[in-house]
């Protein structure tokens, strides 16, 4: 396992996104959140995972509270990391939600309280105040940010008068937004960019395509039109050919042009132990000059539909689902 050393904390490249811990969204059922997730955690630990993200908003504390179950007697080989949903993120409210996730956690001290998403309507002084208390009073140790530009990721270190760790962003091949001015700022400053949806929700798995369109929540999704999926084929195959290259899987290839950046570290989700062992093996996968390269030109190459043009083709997709369920249904009552 490759580790980051960043802020005076040792991390593994790869950690564990448990988004999917508890939420229903993902259909994953209460099998998945009380047998399998709980076996992903402890095979983590054993691969030397010990970066274990979670949200108080996952399952609404659920994910919390299974991930701490899960960690057991192990929490102290474990670098948690949590966040702060800010909807009235005021310093009574902030210290007590943070001590209801350390609560579900299992710990006295969450290792990084994150703030989930800038609230654009409540200044973000009382929340960094707040934040700076919490470290103080020992129960938070690093604080970090979520989905914050580069200029509110700044003004939220000299409210806090400290460093803000980290900044938890979508990242990926094919979103890299970040690389315009968060990604060189945290390597100059030595901070951290903790990248979610490594692998766009599974579509630079190659697993998807024209023909393979998912179905479930991903299929409301842009990236998943069958227009998109005809046009990222370009990048999906060089994907392939350098997995094949490497006796590796497309995903691994993915989370590897990632861990190339410096100062990342990946979080992806894992619906199986045999999952989070394939993301574990990627931190360990080296590709060459080259093979960056030409998955960046690909990546540069790729042009999806957005707006109101792939609006208005996910509703002609919703639209269509829910004829073929009434004719399904129609059909059943004439049975």
């Amino acid at each position: 396992m490759r580790f980051r050393e960043v802020g005076g904390v040792r991390l593994s490249a790869v950690g564990l996104g448990t988004w999917q811990f508890g939420s229903r969204e993902w259909g994953y059922g209460a099998s998945y959140a009380t047998g399998i997730a709980p076996e992903v955690v402890r095979r983590s630990l054993e691969l030397g995972i010990n970066l274990f993200d979670t949200a108080e908003i996952y399952g609404f504390g659920r994910s919390e509270r299974i991930l701490g179950e899960a960690l057991g007697g192990h929490r102290d080989e474990a670098f948690i990391a949590t966040k702060l949903f800010p909807v009235l993120p005021v310093d009574p409210v902030v210290s007590r939600r943070a001590r209801l996730s350390a609560g579900r956690l299992g710990v006295d001290r969450i290792d990084l309280y994150q703030v989930h998403w800038p609230n654009p309507v409540v200044p973000l002084a009382p929340t960094m105040r707040a934040l700076g208390r919490l470290q103080r009073d020992g129960v938070v140790g690093h604080v970090g940010v979520s989905n914050f530009p580069l200029g509110r990721w700044r003004q939220a270190e000299e409210l806090l008068g400290g460093p803000v760790l980290s900044n938890q962003v979508r990242y990926n091949l094919i979103d890299r937004r970040i690389e315009r001015e968060v990604l060189p700022w945290a390597e100059h400053e030595g901070r951290l960019v903790i990248a979610y949806s490594p692998l766009q929700q599974g579509l630079l798995s190659a697993r998807y395509g024209v023909d393979n369109v998912p179905k479930g929540m991903r299929a409301a999704t842009a990236d998943f039109l069958p227009e998109n999926l005809g046009r990222i084929e370009p990048l999906l195959g060089v994907l392939r050919r350098v997995a094949d290259a490497h006796d590796a899987s497309p995903s691994q290839v993915s989370l590897a042009w990632l861990l190339r950046r410096p100062n990342v570290v990946v979080i992806p989700g894992a619906s199986s132990v045999a999952q989070a062992e394939s993301n574990a093996e990627a931190a360990d996968l080296e590709l060459t000059a080259s093979e960056d390269e030409e998955l960046t030109a690909a990546s540069d190459a790729y042009r999806p539909i957005r707006g109101a043009h792939a609006v208005g083709s996910l509703a002609k997709g919703v639209a269509g689902r829910f004829a073929e369920r009434v004719q399904g249904i129609a059909h059943g009552l004439r049975a």
